[in-house]
């Protein structure tokens, strides 16, 4: 049986968890752009929206061709 990612069957740090293991070192002593990913799961994170409407989302404005922050060399700006 698979574990529940929802936010209602996990605690913020069972969610921390899961966007750590999904998206890599979040410390991001790689090349420091894990951090930017993690500002896109906050919402997760913080209970606010579940993980797939985030990643609805983004495609939504990928696919659309919508405004969206510009990567930077670590992260994200807003436009």
């Amino acid at each position: 049986m698979e574990t529940s990612i929802l936010i209602k069957d996990t605690t913020r740090e069972q969610r921390e968890q899961i966007v750590a293991e999904s998206i890599g070192n979040i410390n991001g002593s790689c090349d420091g752009c894990a951090a930017g990913l993690i500002e896109m799961y906050r919402d997760y994170i913080d209970g606010k929206k579940e993980i797939r409407d985030i990643n609805m989302e983004f495609n939504a404005h990928y696919e659309s061709g919508m405004e969206m922050p510009e990567k930077s060399e670590c992260g994200y700006i807003n436009n």
